[in-house]
């Protein structure tokens, strides 16, 4: 495929100089759209011009078309022209060319629109004035794209190589338009490892959703594999994608294969989910990393307000990041669980970020909570780093389900895969790392518990849901405060805001003395004396912000309590004090149920905290309800630092040849 996308991607050498190296995409994108139409298209062509010459509309034209064409290995034809031209037949009159082309393009069938997404018109007039034209068209002319030497899912890699080199050559980020190929793979198989028996049946019938869809990439792995379970398989493939030349390819792509080409929509998905009245057997997505949403925040937040009936009511992440939408999206379009106990499932690749970010009670934890309560969260995979084609950061494969298996109810497994990459022979971008096909499979084994000795060790782990559960309990120590006007405390409120501008106040302390108070009361009564025979008022505000700035901690002091409303006379905390520790659900052996919380987080502070200080206490009403899931730390080996002696050696071993080179430089 690399010797393929590299020729195909030759014309470039003929558009130097014309064009840009950021133009060049833009020309040889819908060039290869052509042909890989053209090479399709070739063997029907006497069937095609006789059904369109025999049908005016569209839909008979389209109908008969599919009978005509429609073998064992393929749906049938969905699309034609009704120009007689082809690349070859325009070259034979290069004075008009271009008007050939232009005539050709225009008459392919209205539900092939994808080259007006490329503006294909005004490329080929812009060839032709800067005179690369037919050298273009020539190129592509001698390249074979027939079905019968590119296949569609070798076609598949083909369109999102190129994408990847013009993303590259224009200083874009390539990754956001191009998923490796290992881990489409990987994603599908996992996807499907639990099903593999009901594909294989006759009649299989299955829907494939991906809204993040680029150029049909994972769709067409996913179709091409459900296949090699189920020849006779029907599928239907749907996709929703932003950018317009990667739907424009997609959407192709699809045609080429039989599909409707309806089920491939342009639109963003966080704004507007194009397939609102659907589901879906299988949802696949590689959404792009670190995104933010803040372009779209008001359609977003609307959608989170209408509570149940919206996408992202469960939460809503930093703005800074949209993946975790995404994954609301993704976890949305899952099919509903039918009367047989069959529901739907879906693979999304994610960083590292949306396993622990945010605490408990925001919106990431929120929407980690909602995923996992409702058990949707069947497997997480971490993958070896090095893995994309503009990122080396860790990555995730998240596997859901809403109709898991008995043995795999409330659990979530944990797949570390991160050490079962080999390294490319030459690195592409900074993808350094590919997973062979012997360490897919094995990761597949892991996940459905038939791992066998030959096969490479994958380290995994099971939890129940709730082991990623937590309660954010905020412990309170009392205010003591000592108070004592000396000098530089008297200065402070000189410098303080709400107190330099009353009159009086500063001198009125340098009179009152420098006598220790050790009680807030005693002190706050004493002063206030002090303050009115001076004539010098303050209000409740200034009151309250004179002792915050004259006391200082001393734990010898007494307690401060409060002073009015409904806790009156209640300790006082201190917020410097304050405190807050994490109480995992099913601590010390406890229920790992909501009802529990009380009970456990009393008996975690009276082990935990109590001991070392004793006169804290909880404040229950700032408790909160926690999500996290600590990949890392659950695979964690430790290390133990190399022996002094080693360290030693190297260190005297460094410093000799530092010391021999000092001579040489000296003689």
């Amino acid at each position: 495929m690399s010797v393929l996308s590299s020729f195909v991607w030759s014309v470039a050498d003929t558009l130097r100089g014309p064009y840009s190296e950021a133009e060049y995409g833009s020309v040889i994108l819908p060039f290869t759209v052509l042909r890989r139409l053209e090479c399709v298209m070739d063997p029907h062509r006497e069937v095609m011009a006789e059904v369109v010459g025999a049908h005016d509309g569209e839909q008979q034209r389209r109908t008969h078309l599919k009978l005509k064409t429609r073998t064992p290995e393929s749906p049938g034809l969905s699309i034609w022209t009704t120009s007689s031209y082809t690349l070859k037949k325009a070259l034979q009159d290069p004075d008009n060319l271009a008007e050939n082309l232009i005539d050709y393009v225009g008459g392919f069938s209205a539900n092939l629109d994808v080259f007006k997404s490329f503006d294909f018109e005004n490329i080929i007039r812009t060839l032709d004035s800067r005179d690369r034209l037919s050298q273009v068209a020539r190129h592509f002319e001698s390249i074979d794209l027939s079905p019968d030497a590119v296949s569609n899912a070798d076609m598949g890699d083909l369109f999102e190589n190129l994408i990847y080199r013009f993303a590259e050559s224009a200083n874009e980020g390539a990754g956001q338009f191009y998923t490796p190929r290992d881990v489409v793979r990987l994603l599908v198989d996992l996807v499907y490892a639990d099903d593999a028996d009901a594909l294989r049946g006759r009649g299989t019938v299955r829907s494939i959703y991906d809204p993040t869809v680029g150029t049909g990439g994972m769709l067409s792995v996913a179709d091409e594999h459900l296949r090699s379970f189920s020849p006779d398989a029907s599928t239907a493939l749907f996709g929703q994608e932003i950018n317009k030349r990667t739907y424009a390819i997609c959407k192709a792509d699809l045609l080429i294969t039989g599909q409707d080409p309806t089920n491939v929509r342009q639109g963003d998905t966080l704004t507007v989910d194009r397939f609102g009245d659907r589901k879906f057997d299988y949802v696949l997505s590689n959404p792009p990393f670190g995104t933010d949403w803040k372009a779209v925040e008001p359609d977003v937040k609307k959608e989170h307000a209408r509570g149940g009936q919206g996408r992202f009511a469960p939460g809503l992440p930093a703005v800074g990041d949209a993946a975790m939408l995404f994954l609301l999206h993704v976890a949305s379009k899952m099919r509903d669980v039918d009367e047989t106990g069959r529901g739907g499932k879906a693979g999304i690749v994610l960083n590292g970020s949306p396993l622990f970010n945010g605490g408990a009670g925001s919106g990431p934890s929120e929407i980690r909570g909602h995923i996992l309560e409702n058990d949707l969260v069947e497997a997480i995979v971490a993958l070896p780093n090095d893995m994309f084609y503009n990122t080396g950061i860790a990555t995730y494969l998240w596997i859901l389900s809403n109709a898991k298996p008995a043995d795999r109810k409330d659990t979530v497994q944990l797949i570390d895969a991160t050490k079962l990459g080999t390294k490319l022979r030459k690195s592409i971008g900074s993808k350094r790392m590919e997973i062979p096909d012997s360490h897919r499979d094995a990761v597949v084994r892991a996940f459905t518990g038939t791992l066998s000795e030959d096969d490479v060790e994958v380290p995994t782990k099971t939890f129940h849901k709730r082991d990623f559960a937590y309660w954010t309990i905020t412990i309170e120590r009392p205010l003591q405060l000592r108070f004592q006007c000396m000098p530089e405390a008297i200065s402070a409120v000189a410098e303080q805001k709400t107190l330099m501008k009353v009159d009086g106040l500063t001198e009125a302390l340098e009179a009152f003395g420098d006598e220790v108070y050790l009680n807030r009361e005693k002190f706050d009564k004493a002063l206030g004396r002090h303050l009115g025979d001076r004539g010098v008022r303050l209000t409740p505000a200034q009151r309250k912000k004179l002792w915050q700035t004259i006391g200082v901690h001393d734990e010898t002091a007494d307690y401060c309590r409060v002073p009015s409303g409904r806790n009156k006379g209640d300790l006082e905390p201190d917020p410097a004090l304050r405190d807050t520790e994490n109480v995992p659900f099913g601590w010390g052996g406890h229920p790992k149920t909501h009802e529990a919380r009380d009970e456990t987080v009393q008996a975690y502070f009276d082990a935990e905290v109590k001991p070392h200080v004793a006169d804290a206490w909880i404040d229950w009403d700032k408790t909160k309800t926690g999500y996290e899931i600590p990949f890392t730390r659950h695979f964690y080996t430790y290390e133990p630092p190399r022996p002094l002696e080693e360290i030693d050696a190297d260190l005297e071993r460094v410093v000799g040849e530092i010391m021999e080179l000092l001579r040489e430089v000296e003689a």
